[in-house]
């Protein structure tokens, strides 16, 4: 069983948050693993694991890329959207490292948005999909999460104003994130004025479009005692899961919004040995509105319908109870599937993020969502 505070995150990265990139994929996700690496006090060399994702570069590519000729593990992770990077990449490199096959594991994460596409292209290749939803225009995942958001209206409630405050609030978390793709301020009329994409949805509740890299070190948490900067501690992990594949995820579950991020939650805080209470902020996935609305409420920082008025009443907002994204998240920050929201956790326990510093904090949730899949991580100021 994985133990509390065997292993930290030493090391994070990330490229420009832009729209459309002309570097490639390759390129980014080297930038990104190469500033990772210097940002542990490490050296390309020391990196002796990689955990790589389905959908990016190999770690035989990568580590041509950064002339990295030893590598005694890799490991690739098959699960999609966030929870890859934020759960099982995780899980694989503290079991590797507790296992001793290395030191410090490289976890890098590239994405392109503006591929061929983009990210409609993995549902088309879903037959059950292509065969009968696509024909009659159930389609996409601004469509998918909209029907959640109007499913949820009808379950608990939901106005206009309380599904807005959850763009408002990440915006504004936005607008004091040097490098977030969305800094322009939005209120309630801005949020109106953007154009509707998918009832109730607008462009506002949609995550966005960006090309970049990303990435991070893991640590033995022993090994980690001289880096640069503080220890951030992995305290807790969790990871659920559903029976049901990803051609019928989103469209014909018995409850199409209800992740299974409670037990992902459950695990995590059991392992950490805290609750949501203890937390100082949280980092929710938020490919959509709805989705971050509604993973507020498993995570614990609300009842189960109250997400809306948690929103509304500005919890999540600077200078909130409960800071949610500090970073802009998905939505205003930069679209990069969980590994994003990771490090913006490392960066606020290192007390690195100047006006959007959460004060004294030492405790942070991260949830990552994947569709059939959810992960919780709970990361420790040392």
């Amino acid at each position: 069983m994985m133990q509390p505070g065997r292993v930290a995150i030493t090391g994070v990265g990330e490229t420009p948050m832009v729209r459309a990139s002309k570097q490639s994929l390759l390129e980014m996700t080297v930038e990104a693993s190469l500033a990772a690496i210097a940002d542990a006090g490490l050296r390309p060399q020391d990196i002796d694991g990689f955990v790589v994702n389905r959908n990016s570069h190999s770690a035989d590519e990568l580590g041509f890329a950064m002339g990295i000729e030893r590598r005694p593990f890799s490991a690739i992770t098959d699960t999609v959207g966030g929870t890859g990077p934020t759960g099982s990449a995780l899980t694989l490199a503290q079991l590797a490292i507790e296992a001793g096959l290395c030191r410090h594991v490289l976890v890098p994460y590239g994405f392109q948005a503006t591929r061929p596409g983009g990210p409609y292209g993995f549902h088309s290749r879903e037959p059950l999909k292509a065969d009968l939803e696509m024909p009659v225009g159930f389609f996409g995942q601004a469509t998918y999460f909209a029907a959640m958001a109007n499913r949820y209206a009808h379950e608990y409630g939901l106005s206009e104003e309380q599904l807005a405050a959850v763009s408002i609030t990440f915006r504004k978390w936005a607008t004091l994130t040097p490098g977030a793709q969305k800094r322009e301020p939005m209120d309630l009329d801005a949020y109106r004025a953007s154009p509707m994409i998918s009832t109730p949805f607008r462009v506002a509740d949609c995550c966005l479009m960006t090309d970049a890299g990303a990435a991070y070190v893991v640590s033995r948490a022993d090994a980690a005692a001289d880096a640069p900067h503080p220890r951030v501690l992995v305290q807790g992990l969790g990871l659920g899961t559903t029976g049901y594949p990803q051609s019928i995820m989103f469209t014909q579950p018995a409850s199409i919004f209800d992740y299974p991020g409670r037990e992902s939650a459950a695990q995590a805080f059991a392992m950490a040995g805290v609750g949501a209470k203890d937390l100082d902020l949280a980092q929710i996935y938020d490919g959509f509105s709805i989705s971050a609305l509604v993973q507020t409420e498993q995570l614990g920082l609300c009842d189960e319908g109250q997400g809306g008025r948690f929103y509304a009443e500005g919890h999540a907002m600077p200078g909130g109870r409960m800071p949610v994204n500090t970073s802009g998240g998905h939505m205003s920050g930069g679209y990069l599937p969980g590994i994003t929201l990771l490090i913006e956790g490392v960066r606020q326990l290192r007390g690195q993020r100047g006006e959007a510093q959460v004060p004294d904090a030492k405790l942070c949730a991260v949830t990552g969502l994947g569709g059939n899949s959810h992960a919780t991580t709970i990361l420790a100021r040392s």
